[in-house]
């Protein structure tokens, strides 16, 4: 009878360097792809910078695929400070909702991503947070107050509120899982 590691070694046709490349990406936490809606997120009036949502998400795993939906109203200093953080800038002529959509579906169905984050206060982002659901992906909404709907914050995993800038002395963020929030509510 073949003791554990001989099934191991068996099951791998790389033995010890497949072993051993395994482990790492346990190690490694889950591999997040960050969607951000730019004309919704980042406004002056919101005060949100990229490295807050980036630092919210490191709790929760790595970073993989970060890219920012931009109109052609965007500045140019906001394209380059996006290019500048390690974003991908992504320029759509009108309206940002249909690409940030396609750009979330074909993360959706990327079998190297664990986690759908999507960075948007909009309600019309459900359907896509409730698909990545299906998929068995887990799902985390970014979103800033006033007009975080709450239909989103109920359809995700996982809730990131971020508070402007300067708001608040303490912390600027408040992660909360989904199964928390039913609890208290």
């Amino acid at each position: 009878m073949p003791s554990n590691w001989e099934r191991i070694m068996a099951i791998t046709k790389e033995g010890m360097r497949s072993i051993a490349m395994m482990k790492r990406k346990m190690r490694r936490g889950k591999k997040i792809a960050l969607l951000i809606d730019g004309p919704n997120i980042l406004r002056k009036e919101f005060n949100i910078h990229l490295e807050d949502i980036v630092e919210a998400l490191e709790q929760l795993g790595n970073i993989r695929v970060a890219k920012v939906i931009l109109n052609q109203y965007a500045p140019q200093g906001l394209i380059e400070a996006v290019a500048n953080q390690g974003f991908e800038p992504i320029i759509v002529p009108g309206e940002t909702g249909v690409k940030l959509a396609v750009e979330a579906m074909r993360e959706i169905y990327n079998p190297n991503i664990d986690i759908i984050a999507l960075a948007t206060r909009n309600a019309e982002f459900l359907p896509i947070i409730l698909k990545a659901k299906e998929k068995g992906k887990e799902t985390v909404i970014i979103g800033v107050e006033p007009g975080f709907s709450a239909a989103l914050k109920h359809g995700a995993d996982y809730v990131i509120v971020l508070t402007p800038r300067g708001e608040e002395s303490g912390e600027r963020k408040d992660i909360q899982n989904s199964k928390e929030r039913r609890k208290r509510g």
